[in-house]
């Protein structure tokens, strides 16, 4: 006769042999969906259209702002006001492609990338490990920056500005 509970346990081996191998295929496809976007960002990057993103640009407000600037307020390896210039947008990380270099131990290669949306200037995080903070949000998306806003990225924080 057939002992009930080896016949239970096999069942329950059976049900996490399954929940592990779809936790696998999924985390799997999270990856290769992530190496996807990461991939189409390198050959070059197109901003998502404005109605993508829900920002729209202030009406009559056509023209850029006149000199959009993060400052550092605190970052290893950087002196507190020191000031990067933004222009037309710019790679914040730890990699030698990025444009503001940091030197965080928490801070991706590629971390965060700000570009402009007509006279708007967009912050986006680039699938880092720690994230990236605005106003201390965590940044799930493409955002808008405001005058005095305040991204963090780690250890290391700056202040937004367009004088």
């Amino acid at each position: 006769m057939v002992d009930p509970v080896s016949v239970a346990l096999k069942f329950g081996f059976l049900a996490v042999l399954y929940l592990f191998l779809l936790w696998i295929s999924r985390n799997a496809l999270k990856d290769l969906r992530r190496t996807t976007i990461q991939t189409t960002s390198a050959a070059g990057y197109v901003p998502p259209a404005p109605e993508a993103t829900g920002i729209q640009p202030l009406a009559g407000a056509d023209a850029a702002p006149p000199d959009p600037r993060l400052v550092v307020e605190r970052a290893p390896g950087h002196v507190p006001g020191m000031e990067y210039e933004v222009g037309e947008g710019a790679i914040l990380g730890r990699g030698d492609q990025a444009e503001i270099r940091l030197e965080d131990p928490f801070a991706s290669s590629r971390h965060a990338r700000l570009t402009r949306q007509g006279a708007v200037i967009v912050l986006e995080d680039l699938g880092s490990t720690n994230g990236t903070y605005l106003n201390e949000e965590l940044v799930d998306g493409p955002r808008p920056l405001h005058p005095g806003d305040r991204v963090r990225i780690g250890d290391s924080e700056f202040t937004y500005l367009d004088r």
